[in-house]
């Protein structure tokens, strides 16, 4: 039998607040795709009572080593139902479908979001505002030259919609681990869900690294 962690009062309510803006998200989302009332008051209420949110991802694939450098792991990645500039920002490692083969998943950190100029370092390039709703994500290693990346230098912007989340933690050993280096903004957002449903040594014993 498991019990809840034990947290400040403050916590404790920043992530029931987080749990309740991600539940009336899902049930936004499921409104507009036309399920019935019922339905979406009782998916908004098992996620807000039973649903977790934050899952593990391994991102331990050795064609993705060279892609995220230090997120060569398992990830604590927070689940975000509807991404927007005010959910994630510049700088954030988020998990995305990737948008050649929808059956997968890449962690590449964002580097732009609308409205966003983008300036190429080949001069034969026109620079291009990011339209509504798309951002510019990048492999988090920096000594890759573009056409090694496998990034939005490969298969251009991508919307937000692509994001399925944010990773907060990586554990690459037993002894190993630690937050992801995300925005300031991001960091503060995700502290109390990370409080509350960090388990180091269940991600140790998971996933046997």
């Amino acid at each position: 039998m498991s019990f809840p962690k034990i947290g400040s009062i403050t916590t404790w309510v920043r992530y029931l607040a987080c749990k309740f803006e991600y539940s009336y998200c899902l049930g936004r989302m499921a409104f507009e795709k036309g399920l019935p009332d019922n339905e979406v008051i009782d998916l908004m209420y098992r996620s807000s009572a039973y649903g977790k949110l934050t899952v593990l991802l391994s991102n331990r694939a050795e064609e993705n080593a060279p892609m995220t450098r230090d997120l060569f792991g398992t990830l604590l990645v927070r689940k975000i139902a509807s991404p927007n500039r005010m959910r994630v920002d510049v700088k954030d490692v988020v998990v995305l479908i990737d948008p050649m083969n929808k059956k997968n998943l890449l962690v590449r950190r964002l580097a732009a979001i609308e409205g966003d100029e983008m300036l190429s370092t080949n001069k034969n390039d026109d620079p291009f505002v990011l339209e509504n709703d798309q951002c510019w994500v990048l492999a988090d290693n920096e000594d890759l030259k573009p056409e090694e990346a496998y990034d939005s230098r490969t298969f251009g912007p991508v919307t937000m919609a692509h994001i399925f989340g944010r990773a907060i933690y990586c554990l690459r050993s037993a002894l190993d681990h630690g937050p992801v280096n995300n925005s300031d903004r991001s960091r503060l957002q995700d502290l109390p869900v990370m409080e509350i449903e960090l388990d180091v040594d269940k991600m140790a014993k998971d996933h046997k690294l």
